[in-house]
């Protein structure tokens, strides 16, 4: 793969274009990784709406029929409930880690198999949260694709 970086002032927008034979898996999670630097997300503190970077998100969360965001610095209110979120996420390395959760990938600092086929997954910030054993399996897969992603 040839990589190239064009830098002229004159340039208003940034612009990514990827040329290839084929647009292969790898060519897919590379789009997607760079989509993940577009989106955003409404998050409600305090009041007041804001824009969250998808990237800045470590995990969502459910509580109470009540859904958060939760960044390194504030937990913010969703109005989105956590399928609405798991579907407009789903491209990106978003992941199910339980009835009420959605994790990070790309936020995940360490991974630990524990009794009864759950995981204990520690964030980038040093917060720990359980995988249920029911989504177990989406989380070995992503650790599977980050493997085969460093040796290809």
């Amino acid at each position: 793969m040839k990589i190239m970086l064009e830098q002229d002032p004159a340039y208003g927008e940034t612009e990514v274009i990827i040329h290839c034979a084929q647009a292969d898996e790898d060519i897919l999670r590379l789009v997607a990784m760079l989509r993940v630097y577009q989106k955003k997300l409404v998050g409600i503190l305090d009041g007041e709406r804001h824009l969250l970077d998808v990237k800045d998100v470590l995990y969502i969360d459910t509580v109470d029929k009540k859904t958060f965001l939760y960044t390194e610095r504030a937990v913010y209110q969703s109005a989105l409930r956590l399928y609405e979120l798991e579907e407009a996420l789903g491209e990106l390395d978003f992941f199910r880690a339980g009835r009420s959760a959605i994790l990070n990938f790309r936020r995940v600092k360490s991974v630990r198999p524990e009794l009864g086929r759950r995981w204990l997954v520690t964030m980038d910030n040093g917060e720990q949260i359980w995988v249920s054993r029911q989504y177990a399996g989406e989380l070995k897969e992503k650790l599977r694709q980050a493997e085969r992603s460093i040796f290809s």
